[in-house]
């Protein structure tokens, strides 16, 4: 295990000099498979990302170690559920990154219950929503889209 990192993780909003960077993150093929998806092409990746900040529904934040962009932590509204989800260069796994921001997150958004989907298989991941209060509600086989792989995947809730 890698150590933690002493540098403070901040958040702040996304901001459309932020995406070239995002989008590199996401066609990262260790992280598509461990998150058990399919990086977006970037038409399609820019095109999310514009509608994610018009939507005044969408908290979404960049998240800062020092002064490298790091990944990005959202909380959105999908199937009638508030959702958390988050994204990090592979840089930044293993160094408490990933928890500390979604941490700061939750201290943004106050409305509970919050969800969040990961696939069984990435351990990292589910540590990650644990240590920060979620639990697993239920486990199911979800089908593939255009996005996703049909994976075991965990849906988790925070009370």
């Amino acid at each position: 295990m890698e150590p933690m990192i002493d540098t403070p993780v901040r958040l702040r909003n996304v901001e459309r000099d932020d995406l070239p960077r995002l989008y590199e993150f996401n066609l990262d093929p260790d992280a598509n498979q461990l998150a058990a998806t399919i990086a977006r092409r970037a038409d399609v990746f820019h095109a999310r990302w514009e509608r994610t900040l018009a939507d005044p529904n969408v908290v979404a934040k960049a998240i800062l170690v020092g002064h490298s962009l790091a990944g990005s932590v959202v909380c959105f509204p999908q199937d009638g559920l508030d959702q958390v989800g988050y994204w990090l260069g592979k840089e930044f796994w293993g160094k408490g990154v990933a928890s500390r921001a979604l941490e700061l997150l939750l201290k943004q958004v106050p409305s509970r219950p919050l969800y969040a989907r990961v696939a069984t298989s990435n351990r990292a991941s589910l540590r990650v929503l644990q240590k920060c209060g979620f639990v697993v509600e239920r486990v199911q086989v979800s089908p593939a889209t255009e996005r996703y792989l049909e994976c075991e995947e965990a849906l988790l809730v925070l009370r």
